[in-house]
């Protein structure tokens, strides 16, 4: 069962969701998006609406295939890409796009975020990778996002923005301020020559020991058979 439900609670915890992007600096305008899954589809912010301006009956209801409910607003462009997340990643309850600078910047000059610091493996992975560039809101950028997905909870959307996942909504903003973190340290890096990587074995060691506590369990059930070393 989902832990979120359509209605006001979980209505309310998204609108603050993507007012927190906002607080944090992490997206501009009503250039981001939020959802969460329900045990009918998920919740999502609607196009076009500043988060300011956003009410618990503005936020969007709908199922995974693109249908919504009935006296609902038009959903973000980008429902595909959430859509699609909880089709195919069992276990994923929250999805949160921004376009936060530093990481906007690396995925308009294609750069993934390699293992220049230990805390990638939040990701799950040995990198953030990079989904090459498809129109927004489109299938083909659901599908390039999907497959970036395979390999790490977060990813960076080429030319356009990054995307994060979470157990739950906590869980996925926590992710983009840290994807938006490590773009910032990277970006930093390659201006003073590049950084220097940890290597697999240290990574390694790191993503162990991420994955005895908490719900990194989780994490680890995910990403297990699309390690990028398998």
């Amino acid at each position: 069962m989902a832990i979120y439900q359509n209605d006001q609670a979980s209505r309310q915890q998204v609108v603050e969701a993507i007012q927190s992007l906002v607080d944090q600096g992490l997206t501009t305008g009503s250039s981001g998006n939020v959802s969460v899954l329900t045990n009918k589809g998920m919740l999502i912010t609607p196009t076009g609406i500043l988060p300011k301006d956003l009410e618990p009956e503005h936020i969007v209801h709908m199922s995974l295939d693109g249908e919504t409910d009935t006296d609902q607003l038009t959903p973000s462009s980008e429902w595909r890409m959430h859509a699609d997340v909880y089709k195919n990643k069992p276990g994923l309850e929250a999805v949160v796009h921004c376009h936060s600078n530093y990481a906007t910047i690396l995925a308009c000059a294609h750069k993934s975020i390699p293992a220049q610091h230990y805390m990638i493996a939040a990701t799950g992975s040995y990198e953030i990778p990079l989904a090459p560039y498809a129109t927004f809101g489109s299938q083909e950028l659901s599908d390039a996002n999907l497959s970036a997905l395979q390999t790490s909870m977060a990813c960076l959307l080429a030319n356009h923005g990054q995307l994060a996942t979470g157990f739950n909504l906590e869980g996925a903003l926590k992710l983009a301020a840290l994807v938006e973190e490590l773009a910032h340290w990277h970006w930093g890096a390659l201006a003073i020559g590049g950084p220097k990587l940890l290597s697999k074995e240290q990574m390694d060691d790191v993503l162990v020991a991420f994955a005895s506590y908490g719900q990194q369990e989780k994490r680890k059930d995910l990403t297990d058979g699309n390690r990028l070393d398998k």
